[in-house]
């Protein structure tokens, strides 16, 4: 049986996640105040309805307890999220995941039982700081406020040398964890092999250090 879920509140974060989880083989149900929203992805959902998801016996009359999870993806009716979070999470729901207006909002849904509360502006805010300080890391992946591992291009100077001949362990601060070479993985490298242009490395490190490979 496919998994159910329901998004509340369909702008343009609330649409990309009941879409895209419609793509992925999941029934969605849509549901939106704004009769325009709603008329606009209807042929992109499972179900699409007009209704105040902020009205607990709309959620109650929705079936909401036989949902996988519960999306709600509308930040500025503080009253409406919270008390969809409390109705969602007394009759049963499962997993319910909040978009939050500050932190404030996000401590409050926290503290009501929400399973995660999300800040799209703000995780987007962060990725594209990164990606403008470090154009040339590939991916980063924080492990925690001050430690990522990251996908980088060799740097210029770099080229031709090996591991053992740079030492970067001792000179920048990071490690080389993998390479990866023509659709390969090496996890490991070793460290008398000489790095090319093409190469990506795995590395790992504090931020400030990775920041100052390239």
């Amino acid at each position: 049986m496919n998994k159910q879920f329901a998004v509340f509140g369909v702008g343009k974060f609330g649409e990309s996640v009941a879409v895209e989880l419609q793509r992925l083989g999941c029934e969605v149900i849509a549901v939106d105040k704004d009769m325009e929203r709603v008329e606009h992805i209807a042929d992109s959902v499972s179900y699409a309805m007009q209704a105040d998801f902020g009205d607990p016996d709309f959620i109650y009359s929705l079936g909401t307890r036989n949902l996988d999870g519960v999306v709600i993806a509308e930040s500025v009716n503080l009253e409406a999220s919270i008390m969809a979070t409390v109705i969602c999470k007394e009759i049963g729901v499962p997993y319910v995941v909040v978009k939050t207006k500050n932190e404030r909002h996000a401590e409050i849904l926290k503290k009501i039982g929400a399973d995660a509360v999300i800040s799209p502006e703000k995780e987007i805010g962060i990725k594209l700081a990164r990606n403008l300080m470090k154009a040339s890391f590939a991916d980063w992946i924080a492990l925690s406020p001050d430690y990522s591992i990251a996908e980088s291009e060799v740097p210029k100077a770099w080229i031709g040398k090996s591991l053992k001949e740079l030492d970067i362990r001792k000179k920048y601060g990071v490690i080389v964890v993998g390479i990866k070479w023509n659709s390969q993985v090496e996890v490991n490298p070793d460290p008398d092999e000489k790095l090319k242009k093409d190469m990506i490395l795995i590395l790992v490190g504090a931020n400030n250090d990775l920041r100052k490979i390239g």
